[in-house]
Formats: C-alpha cells, structure tokens, sequence
C-alpha cells in the first residue's frame, strides 16, 4: 500500500486504495471516492470482524450520530479551511470553481496542500483532486 503525504505540513492525504489518475499533463492526481455515512460514538463490525445478526437487548444503544461525507475526507481527516487561492491550475479549476469543496489535513497547516472535491457529471461519484509536486509517496 503506497501513503500520499503532504510535503509541508507531513499530514497523511490518502491510500492507494481508491481509483487514481493523472490530469492536466501529470500535473495533479485526481482521486476517486464514494460518498459514505459513519457513525460517530461506535465501532463498525466490518472493522473488527463482528456479527451483525447478533442483536444486544433492545431498547439498549447510544446516542451515536451519523455523519455522512465522502469517505477520502472522513478516512484521511481531511478538513474544510476557508477559500483560498489555487496556484497554477486556476485556468482548469475556474470553470467549476463555484463546485469544489476545499480540505486541508488534519493539522490545518496554511501552508499544506490545499484538496479539492467535486462531484461527478452523475451527481454522486466524488473524487478530489490533490497536486502531485506537494505530495510525497511512502510504500507501506
């Protein structure tokens, strides 16, 4: 498994485990997810192998809220900053800037890489598009 890392600010961007392409003459990585909900307060069973079918008393749980997003963000704890200005790729992004979302690592270094997420022609497919120069790549 191949770890995308942030050059400045060392915060950990993605895997290797999504579907990754080059764009703009390899100028940028463009990084597919999916949108997914995760229960913040409780452990998923796929995570530690557990049954689903086996139910505990009902009546019992917690106050667990679920928080749906795309899962390149939740899993890497990307976060939202406030706009910033895009580099060199402006002339690419501009057209749809009024789409993208933009994420920092989870260090909120000003100075790391700025993330960008749009959505698919179809409306549901996310991917976000991350610049290769600031990025730096360790084999796990």
């Amino acid at each position: 498994m191949i770890t995308y890392w942030d050059l400045i600010s060392h915060d950990e961007m993605f895997f290797d485990i999504y579907k990754i392409q080059e764009i703009t003459n390899r100028l940028c990585l463009e990084v597919e997810g999916k949108m997914v909900s995760r229960t913040e307060g409780t452990i998923d069973d796929s995570f530690i192998g557990g049954n689903t079918s086996v139910k505990g008393p009902e009546g019992e749980g917690t106050d667990a809220t679920a928080i749906p997003g795309v899962d390149i963000v939740i899993n890497h704890h990307l976060v939202k900053p406030f706009m910033r200005r895009t580099a060199e790729q402006i002339k690419h992004i501009l057209p749809n800037f009024k789409n993208y979302q933009f994420f920092i690592g989870e260090n909120m270094n000003p100075d790391g890489m700025v993330a960008l997420l749009d959505f698919r022609e179809d409306g549901v497919t996310p991917y976000m598009i991350f610049f290769k120069d600031v990025l730096e790549m360790e084999k796990c």
